[in-house]
């Protein structure tokens, strides 16, 4: 029984391999002559001015959590388009309900404000 799973134990240790390896080869063969200049922070040219943990505007992360929303619409939308031609209609209604309420989840979001960025 365990003789089935010698296939995926070795997918996985040939993955861990080729994403360890040049990693580590890197950093053995890889020169190291590090100074203050290279350790020092870099923000444009010039020095430091502010906390790198300074806390972001909450309208960052809506943005972001908007764009990640409707950017997986079209990973949705491409994997249907591919087959469109063999779906009936039933799977042509679904995907105008699917893309129905994706439109009003953004209309409701433009009218809230959540685009506006001052």
């Amino acid at each position: 029984m365990l003789e089935n799973y010698l296939p995926i134990v070795v997918f996985i240790a040939v993955g861990m391999v080729i994403g360890v390896a040049p990693i580590v080869l890197g950093k053995l063969l890889g020169p190291n002559k590090p100074n203050t200049a290279k350790l020092s922070p870099y923000e444009c040219g010039f020095e430091a001015f502010e906390d790198a943990r300074a806390q972001f505007d909450v309208r960052f992360y809506l943005v972001a959590i908007l764009f990640i929303i409707f950017d997986l619409e079209i990973a949705f939308l491409f994997p249907w388009a591919v087959v469109f031609q063999q779906l009936g209609w039933p799977a042509i209604f679904a995907m105008g309900v699917f893309l129905l309420l994706l439109t009003v989840g953004f209309i409701y979001e433009w009218k809230k404000g959540a685009l506006e960025w001052e």
